[in-house]
């Protein structure tokens, strides 16, 4: 019996001068970015984790922009599509924290000190995404002055409405409300506002009247319901490898991370369970 040959089916086997797989998506350059600082074996899964990370955020990126334009237009199908899929993102990104805790303190321990200062707090792509959510803070921007392409971005995120600052838009011209100045702010946290709460209690109260900004807002707590359970897994998985100890970039480390649990980036839309 002779061993199966895709040719024979038609399957191209020569990439000589077509692109291939390995071309398509560029792996030489992503597989060879593994550059451990130490002979320590648990520093590969330390790398990857933190890579693929990264390369879910940038997708979330993308998908959070793409939606925030559409919604800006007034569009809502495909943003609602768009934020399902960020939701579905942070499954993705919650999922990897349990490749993470297969790690025990004392095999971290083997190249912590390799990291230097370096630490996932200064992840410009995590702050893009608190910015585009509405979480801002421009005290945060001080770790990325290094980088100047990367704090430029930042500003000009600043300098944006947020998402949340769109779908505010959208719930004032629907239910004939205004809101404050203040509820647009820039460059600060967004705050709970009572004016905006009683907004959307209107569209809750009556889905059938105000259906796509009730769907919005549904998309945007189950969004943040993963993002909220990322945080989480997060401080356990640090509490789990590190104790208490502080964090290579400085933080406080866990503490710090319990700070960031308290954030709510959406807080009217969890505040009116109470009020229906």
């Amino acid at each position: 019996m002779t061993g199966y040959n895709p040719a024979d089916e038609g399957a191209q086997m020569s990439f000589a001068k077509d692109m291939s797989y390995t071309d398509y998506l560029s792996l030489d350059p992503i597989l060879g970015a593994q550059n451990c600082k130490s002979d320590a074996h648990d520093e590969m899964l330390f790398i990857i984790q933190h890579q693929t990370s990264e390369l879910w955020m940038r997708l979330c990126l993308h998908e959070l922009s793409s939606a925030r334009t559409h919604l800006a237009q007034g569009d809502f199908a495909p943003a609602m599509k768009m934020l399902a899929r960020v939701a579905r993102i942070f499954e993705q990104l919650n999922s990897a924290w349990d490749v993470l805790r297969t790690m025990t303190p004392s095999e971290y321990t083997d190249f912590r000190d390799d990291l230097g200062a370096s630490s996932g707090f200064q992840s410009h792509q995590y702050r893009l995404i608190e910015f585009i959510l509405g979480n801002r803070n421009r005290a945060m921007m001080k770790v990325h002055e290094h980088r100047p392409e990367l704090h430029h971005m930042l500003t000009q995120e600043l300098d944006t409405k947020s998402l949340y600052h769109v779908a505010l838009d959208l719930l004032a011209e629907a239910t004939g409300q205004s809101f404050d100045t203040h509820v647009y702010a820039l460059d600060t946290p967004h705050a709970a506002d009572d004016a905006v709460m009683q907004a959307w209690v209107t569209v809750y109260k009556d889905p059938r009247a105000h259906w796509q900004l009730y769907e919005l807002a549904e998309k945007l707590v189950d969004l943040e319901d993963y993002f909220r359970r990322w945080r989480f897994n997060h401080v356990t998985t640090v509490e789990r490898i590190i104790g208490f100890k502080r964090g290579t970039g400085g933080t406080s480390g866990v503490k710090y991370l319990r700070r960031m649990l308290e954030v709510e980036l959406f807080p009217e839309l969890w505040n009116l369970r109470g009020a229906l």
